[in-house]
């Protein structure tokens, strides 16, 4: 009991599922049901989120029509904005794939252009490879003839969504929705350095500690190591842990930051 009440207090967005996965991660032979009851008990909630209903899209670009089949297959980047406490602007730039859930790069900054993505793209292509595609709103960052030019030289092709279409790049929203759940409304970064410290850790929490539920409550760094690269998947990854009521899970650190 005293290991529940100190999880909910570190990860204060987990659900019962995924403390049950934590739980097991640590050794202890636990199932949802036991969890669930005892969460309920002691009093330990999750606050509902407002899900926005989001339509179809319909451009053969987008994430349903055109879906990721193996690891490095399709990447997906995005932005998000933010404030420090004294209210200068934050960007926050992931890219990451679509297959795996990995976080490939992310980078905070008082503003990001072209050439900086450029920089990224070209280490991970150094670091990890050229994947296939990468699935992209039409920004201007990404539009840019300095990306369009590098994308095709490596050979990478770039798959632009329908103007307007945020939920054909579904996979970029939902990190973009855990990372803002999960972190940005949670932690007050009092400047640029504070906020990169925290992406920094972010970016390991999310590829190694975070269980996800698409991937049967394996890390991304877990699923991927058991992904080759080069082959298509020959199936859909299944939970290996019991169903019980689909809950959305959410987490987040609060470990003391450097001063």
């Amino acid at each position: 009991m005293k290991r529940l009440h100190e999880l909910a207090a570190k990860y204060p967005r987990y659900g019962y599922r995924i403390t049950t996965a934590k739980l097991r991660q640590e050794g202890h032979f636990v199932n949802f049901k036991r969890i669930h009851r005892l969460r309920r008990q002691e009093g330990l909630k999750v606050p509902q989120k407002t899900v926005k209903k989001r339509r179809l899209g319909h451009d053969g670009n987008s994430c349903v029509r055109r879906h990721a089949e193996h690891k490095d297959h399709v990447w997906t980047w995005d932005f998000i904005h933010d404030r420090t406490a004294t209210g200068q602007p934050l960007k926050w730039f992931a890219i990451t794939d679509e297959y795996t859930r990995e976080c490939l790069a992310l980078e905070v900054d008082r503003s990001i252009t072209a050439d900086r993505i450029v920089d990224v793209l070209t280490n991970l292509f150094i670091t990890r490879g050229v994947p296939k595609h990468v699935r992209s709103d039409n920004g201007p960052e990404f539009i840019a003839r300095a990306i369009r030019s590098h994308g095709e030289r490596a050979g990478l092709e770039i798959l632009y969504i329908e103007p307007g279409s945020p939920w054909q790049n579904g996979f970029a929203e939902s990190f973009f929705s855990r990372l803002r759940d999960e972190l940005l409304n949670i932690e007050v970064f009092e400047n640029l350095a504070e906020a990169r410290w925290f992406a920094a850790r972010r970016l390991k929490e999310h590829n190694e500690e975070r269980p996800h539920s698409s991937l049967g409550y394996r890390t991304p760094s877990e699923f991927a190591s058991q992904c080759a690269a080069s082959a298509p998947a020959s199936a859909t990854p299944q939970p290996p842990l019991q169903q019980h009521t689909r809950t959305q899970e959410k987490a987040t650190l609060t470990q003391p930051v450097p001063s």
